[in-house]
């Protein structure tokens, strides 16, 4: 289905009813990335899956920042009449998620965080990632949808998934070349990590029930999510054995046990 906000179309899918859980896919994905969770799920919650800025059949002419997306989706979520919701969130979804739930705490009943981060301390630092992500979106525009997933691919943080049935590994690489040159550069400009808000500072006033969920070979994400757990006033922290960035996809059967265990509870 879609929705206009704005000057932009938003694509979303609900499946199931019961209690609403709205899913947000990482950089580089859409709504299919969810189709396991979809079909594990779907009998026992009402399941909201949303192409964010730049990303699957969601377009618009004006790029969204972090802060303007988490408007929309939240206006979007109004529509619907949704007003009180579990939010899962995995890498840049995940950033997605936190940013909502700094802006439209009284939303959500719980939120749960798979390999995500609140964003980077120093301004020094955000300006360093923002010329990187520059380059790489240069790099999309120039050389194109094709090159650039051969390059994003074989990047250390998707290592594991080239141990993945080669089923699931196509599924992921058509994911991927489904996108376009100018949605994927607009969300590295507007909605990466260095141009987002640091949140870092901000972590202890969620007060809401919160689950980070980080793969054991993810290195990088469970120093940071460590760090975020103690900041949190209520907050569980799931390393899962043998995977990597993407717990959803790499070791499905135990992301779906871990994100309905904890909504069940809470």
């Amino acid at each position: 289905m879609y929705a206009s906000i704005g000057d932009a179309t938003y694509y979303y899918e609900i499946h199931g009813e019961g209690e609403p859980v709205v899913l947000l896919h990482g950089f580089t994905g859409s709504t299919s990335t969810w189709q396991q969770y979809i079909k594990s799920e779907s009998t026992r919650f009402k399941i909201i899956v949303i192409d964010l800025p730049g990303h699957g059949h969601t377009k618009m002419k004006t790029p969204r920042t972090m802060e303007q997306c988490c408007k929309d989706v939240n206006q979007l979520l109004q529509e619907m009449r949704i007003n009180s919701f579990h939010l899962v969130g995995y890498s840049m979804g995940g950033r997605t998620a936190l940013s909502f739930a700094m802006l439209y705490p009284e939303k959500l009943r719980t939120l749960i965080l798979e390999s995500a981060s609140p964003g980077l301390y120093t301004t020094e630092e955000r300006k360093v990632r923002m010329e990187k992500d520059e380059k790489i979106a240069r790099k999309i525009e120039t050389d194109g949808i094709l090159s650039f997933v051969d390059f994003w691919e074989n990047l250390p943080l998707f290592e594991t998934q080239k141990e993945l049935p080669k089923e699931i590994q196509v599924q992921i690489r058509e994911e991927r070349l489904a996108q376009v040159e100018e949605g994927l550069a607009m969300s590295l400009r507007y909605m990466g990590t260095g141009r987002q808000p640091s949140w870092w500072g901000d972590l202890h006033q969620l007060d809401m029930p919160i689950l980070l969920i980080v793969g054991e070979k993810d290195e990088k994400f469970i120093r940071i999510n460590k760090k975020m757990q103690k900041l949190f006033v209520s907050c569980k922290l799931k390393i899962c054995g043998d995977a990597g960035h993407a717990i959803h996809v790499e070791k499905p059967e135990m992301f779906d046990k871990l994100v309905t265990e904890f909504i069940s509870v809470n």
